[in-house]
């Protein structure tokens, strides 16, 4: 017992981080177990970073922008052309340009605060903000093919045009499951898990290079350059995956969107 209560350098063996360490304890405690968290600090930081650096972007507006405008609007450029107009369509795209904007660059900064030093912590490692994002994408998608097509949605994105009627008791199921259940949960637990999964494995790389430096073995020293060379290509590698998530998720919603809208084209 008295092992287990020691560090891993003092009792002679690793003890690699766990979840735990992770999700730290709330700043402002206000029950048994909830509070206002890390977490929810660097969202609010997060929305204020955002809004001014767009503000700043589009206060001088100047038909030759200058370095900060320019930035802004290739940003915006990117989600407006590269997402929106490309996957929903030139006549719907400009409606759901906000939303894909926002959830781009929420994710995008509060993903990459995982590889700034000190505060080292990707917000959506905690699984509660990707169900709320989901959740929220989840009610939007819907509700735009129920606008769009009334509940006769249900039916057109459930059974298949040109199926067989006798195959139709298979895939309806099928359908159901994957578009209305599935569908949300893989939205929101493909960014949760790459992002826990990620900033935990350079927690455990980081810890390994501590365990191993304190060892008086030569040789085991010597290995922590070795743990040191990979730690720093999964910091690299993370940090290109927190870029990956942002877009990957903000993918997914259009495509949801526009599937929504054109279910009657499917």
């Amino acid at each position: 017992m008295i092992a287990l209560a020691l560090p891993a350098q003092d009792s002679g063996t690793f003890t690699p981080p766990g979840i735990d360490q992770m999700h730290l304890p709330a700043i402002l405690p206000w029950g048994a177990s909830d509070g206002f968290s890390k977490q929810m600090l660097l969202v609010i930081l997060s929305v204020v970073i955002i809004a001014s650096f767009f503000v700043a972007a589009a206060r001088k507006q100047q038909l030759v922008p200058g370095k900060l405008q320019f930035a802004g609007e290739m940003a915006y450029g990117f989600v407006r052309n590269s997402i929106a107009k490309d996957i929903i369509g030139g006549r719907d795209f400009m409606k759901f340009v906000p939303l894909l904007f926002s959830l781009f660059f929420f994710i995008l900064v509060n993903n990459i605060y995982g590889a700034i030093p000190v505060i080292q912590l990707p917000s959506f490692s905690h699984v509660g903000g990707a169900y709320v994002l989901a959740a929220v994408v989840y009610v939007t998608w819907i509700g735009i093919g129920i606008k769009k097509n009334g509940l006769k949605y249900f039916k057109l994105a459930t059974v298949p045009s040109g199926v067989p009627w006798y195959i139709l008791p298979i895939v309806v199921p099928i359908e159901i499951i994957s578009n209305f259940l599935v569908r949300p949960v893989t939205h929101s637990l493909r960014l949760f898990a790459t992002m826990m999964a990620g900033h935990l494995i350079v927690m455990i790389a980081g810890s390994g290079i501590e365990f191993l430096v304190m060892q008086e073995n030569v040789l085991l020293k010597g290995a922590s350059v070795l743990v040191l060379v990979g730690a720093v290509a999964m910091y690299m590698l993370e940090a290109l995956i927190m870029v990956l998530q942002a877009y990957v998720f903000t993918l997914l919603t259009a495509i949801y969107i526009e599937g929504a809208l054109h279910a009657d084209s499917h």
